[in-house]
């Protein structure tokens, strides 16, 4: 039988810290939320793995590294609002919930919103909201956030999305280059956000953040 916890630490100790993330809360979601409650079933075995696990065509569970390392830059402070697009099953909602004030996770799948907002309600996360709807929409509603963390890559991110961060917020996504990518964390600063170079990093672009396609003759 596996033993999730101790691969859970293991994770930890040689996923998490040896890439410099050392700040209390991140290490303590972490070592606290159960990755496999929140993997395909058929995947559980493999939860604690560092590379991206997949859900279904295009669309990933981020490698523990990168999670850890944006959660990292984007600095949650414990009284956030945080945005959480892409949420796939739940498992980045879940670690966000045990470092902020309060999580809403956007899944546009309605399979994956089903069965992240019933995992999350079965592990005690109950300061996470899922909605269903579009990704690039966001959810205006509950907003404006203090952070929004986008789960997968972007060639671009909507105004429609960077509107709802508030003013001195921050924003966390891995724009897609070529077959690798970056992370970079936005700041917003009277009302335009600007980018700054985190680290290298790797996801599928998510449905709504493709760059438009140049038309030509």
């Amino acid at each position: 039988m596996t033993d999730f916890a101790a691969n859970r630490t293991m994770m930890v100790d040689t996923q998490v810290r040896p890439s410099d993330v050392t700040k209390f809360p991140i290490i303590d979601a972490m070592l606290t939320v159960r990755r496999e409650a929140y993997v395909p079933s058929a995947r559980r075995e493999v939860a604690y793995v560092d590379a991206n696990i997949a859900l279904q065509p295009g669309r990933v569970i981020l490698e523990p590294r990168t999670l850890a390392k944006m959660l990292d830059a984007m600095e949650v402070e414990q009284s956030d609002v945080v945005l959480n697009i892409g949420a796939g099953l739940g498992y980045t909602a879940a670690v966000l919930s045990r470092m902020a004030e309060a999580v809403i996770a956007v899944e546009q799948d309605e399979t994956l919103a089903k069965d992240a907002e019933a995992a999350l309600i079965e592990q005690g996360a109950d300061n996470v909201v899922v909605i269903e709807a579009p990704l690039a929409e966001g959810a205006a509603k509950h907003g404006p956030y203090d952070a929004i963390f986008i789960e997968g890559a972007v060639e671009m991110v909507p105004a429609a999305l960077t509107d709802q961060l508030k003013d001195g917020g921050r924003i966390a996504a891995v724009f897609a280059k070529g077959a690798l990518g970056e992370c970079r964390i936005g700041y917003k600063i009277d009302g335009n956000v600007s980018w700054r170079l985190a680290f290298n990093a790797g996801a599928p672009v998510l449905p709504g953040f493709e760059a438009e396609k140049a038309f030509s003759l």
